[in-house]
């Protein structure tokens, strides 16, 4: 069984920063490929950001640049720096272990495990 647990959305000013953090436990080890993605009720689920256990990340377009995901894997810790943010950015992020398919950050948010999600608001 995996938990994630997600920390460190919040409110700030647009060009403002942020750190968002997954705590997992379980069995997470099976596994290889984790990400971020978004969404809010009514919109389009958004992968943003995919990273496996050798450090290789893919994000996309709409973050490519601002946000920064890492990991580490001793503390079974996944990290989301998220720079120069923008009113357009605000949604609730979760953290996402990926169980099938290729740890691309189209794939996040797909099959797997998830968080309760932590909300950002840029305003």
């Amino acid at each position: 069984h995996v938990q994630l647990v997600e920390s460190g959305g919040g409110s700030v000013q647009p060009g403002g920063s942020l750190r968002l953090t997954c705590a997992a436990s379980g069995r997470t080890s099976e596994y290889y490929c984790m990400g971020w993605f978004r969404q809010v009720p009514g919109k389009e689920r958004e992968g943003i950001a995919s990273i496996g256990s050798d450090g290789t990340t893919t994000y996309a377009d709409s973050v490519k640049g601002r946000f920064t995901i890492s990991r580490d894997n001793s503390k079974k810790t996944l990290f989301l720096q998220l720079n120069s943010l923008q009113p357009e950015d605000s949604d609730m992020y979760y953290c996402h272990l990926l169980t099938s398919g290729h740890c691309t950050f189209q794939n996040i948010g797909d099959y797997g495990f998830w968080g309760p999600g932590t909300q950002v608001t840029v305003s």
